[in-house]
């Protein structure tokens, strides 16, 4: 009897954390869940495994198991389905879905999605409000920003051994010690910058120094971060490595190389020095220099420019989100001079708050295509202050940007009260916290347009906002991310039922 049958039928948890198994994938549920069910005396017992697709043979192991269902990390793909196709580009394990046609990436994404807006939103009727799915200009090529890793260990794609080495790409799918080799394009980011990534991989050995080795948390090299400007094709480097063995490495003959493969695309080089043990490309303790152009890169949307530093946040795919955007804006529609509340009518107000507003990107469209007064509130201080100078060097007016905690932010603008006509949301992808949507909901506006880079805590909130008399009243999906699980929403909240706004507590 196999290790897995044993295990199905000897114990009522039936697999333990890291068995592996090898499943058929049946079925996919939203986020990439791909669904195998194994049949036993008490029905179908299911196994999510991230990342997959139905049709597959995988090789998975057992990361979470209880008693009706396991969830599983994807180690290989044993088996394509019939359904996928040859890219053309170097498999990597951030684009799951480069051999799935884009039609039928559209097709689950959207199924899926909609889903979850019946079953945790309870919108049984979401087809009456569905308003469309918005593909992406760019099925590829279509990143503006890239993080590379460097590791002493390397996973061999054609043995499947982890190998000791010199490894500069992504890490391999499931581990944080790993990395393969990126050898050429990904057919996510800049063709030219790839292609040449292994010459580049190649400089760096012939250091000296060593590629960092996680586990034993040592190294020099640790990660090559890019960043891209759509609108003047040109590249911001940032090289991370350790302090150890920093006085054996040429900068100036670093800076040499970077010109001799990408030339006057450069717009900057930094180097940043991270000794902290964790494997993130930011450190508190850690120093970042500019040791050559300019340590940023300007990139335009919709007729506005935004200088973008190498820790902005900014959309990572900007054509796309210059359509995300516009589907905002029609949203907002400043020529309808009247919102219905039940059997009322309330005037137009005459503000739009963008929460969450960031460096300000929405909150400028906004005024610049809609003329109308715009209120960008957010609760990072440093943000507002580089929305405010991005706003400046845009000329544009009509904009006031506030470093506010939403609970408080009409005790301390009263002037506001009753003023705001509809409100933006553009929360991170864990979403709004319960209580920060009551904050909002507070704000007593009579529209709400939220866009939502995970529909799950978006569906999930639709409970919470129906509860006080907001009602969806159209959904739209935007393709920001091709070839993975993920895709934006757009939902416009309108109160069509009337509630004691102040009696909403924030807990």
């Amino acid at each position: 009897m196999s290790r897995t049958t044993f295990a199905i039928v000897g114990r009522e948890r039936r697999f333990k954390k890291n068995d592996p198994l090898e499943l058929r994938i049946e079925d996919i549920a939203f986020g990439g869940q791909g669904i195998a069910r194994i049949p036993t005396e008490k029905g179908p017992f299911v196994i999510f495994v991230q990342n997959t697709f139905p049709g597959q043979l995988v090789r998975c192991r057992v990361v979470k198991c209880k008693s009706k269902h396991a969830e599983c990390r994807l180690e290989e793909v044993l088996e394509r389905a019939p359904e996928e196709i040859e890219p053309g580009f170097q498999d990597i394990s951030g684009a799951p879905y480069t051999r799935v046609p884009i039609a039928l990436q559209k097709k689950l994404k959207e199924d899926t999605a909609l889903d979850l807006y019946r079953r945790i939103g309870a919108v049984e009727d979401v087809q009456s409000v569905y308003r469309g799915f918005v593909d992406s200009p760019k099925h590829w090529h279509y990143r503006n920003k890239m993080e590379y890793s460097f590791s002493a260990i390397l996973h061999d794609p054609e043995s499947g051994e982890k190998i000791d080495g010199f490894g500069l790409g992504f890490k391999r799918r499931g581990t944080w010690w790993a990395v393969e080799n990126l050898d050429g394009d990904s057919g996510l980011f800049d063709e030219a910058v790839e292609n040449q990534l292994h010459l580049l991989r190649d400089w760096f050995e012939a250091t000296g120094l060593p590629p960092w080795h996680p586990p034993q948390r040592v190294g020099f090299f640790r990660f090559l971060v890019v960043r891209k400007s759509i609108a003047d094709d040109t590249l911001l480097f940032n090289l991370v490595t350790s302090s150890t063995g920093i006085k054996e490495f040429s900068r100036e003959a670093f800076i040499d190389k970077m010109h001799e493969l990408f030339g006057n695309r450069i717009a900057g080089i930094l180097h940043s020095v991270n000794d902290s043990t964790g494997e993130r490309v930011e450190s508190r303790e850690g120093s970042s220099e500019l040791i050559f152009g300019k340590s940023i890169i300007t990139e335009s949307m919709h007729g506005l420019k935004f200088d973008i530093s190498m820790s902005s946040f900014f959309q990572t795919n900007p054509s796309c989100a210059e359509r995300l955007y516009a589907e905002v804006i029609a949203a907002i529609d400043p020529a309808n001079d009247t919102l219905h509340l039940g059997t009322a009518t309330q005037a137009k107000q005459d503000v739009v708050m963008d929460l969450f507003c960031g460096t300000g990107t929405i909150a400028q469209l906004l005024v610049r295509h809609t003329g109308m007064k715009v209120i960008g509130v957010d609760i990072v201080a440093d943000a507002i202050e580089n929305a405010k100078i991005s706003a400046e060097k845009n000329g544009t007016t009509g904009v006031q940007f506030h470093a506010a905690d939403v609970g408080k932010f009409l005790l301390e603008f009263p002037e506001y009260v009753g003023r705001i006509r509809t409100i933006v949301l553009d929360p991170p992808r864990n979403g709004i916290s319960p209580k920060t949507l009551r904050k909002v909901i507070r704000l007593g506006a009579p529209k709400m347009v939220y866009v939502s880079c995970n529909p799950a805590t978006q569906a999930r909130d639709v409970n919470t906002l129906r509860e006080f008399g907001y009602t969806m009243t159209s959904l739209k999906f935007v393709d920001q991310f091709p070839h993975t699980s993920h895709v934006e929403a757009v939902a416009v909240f309108e109160k069509t039922a009337r509630s004691d706004f102040q009696s909403i507590t924030p807990n």
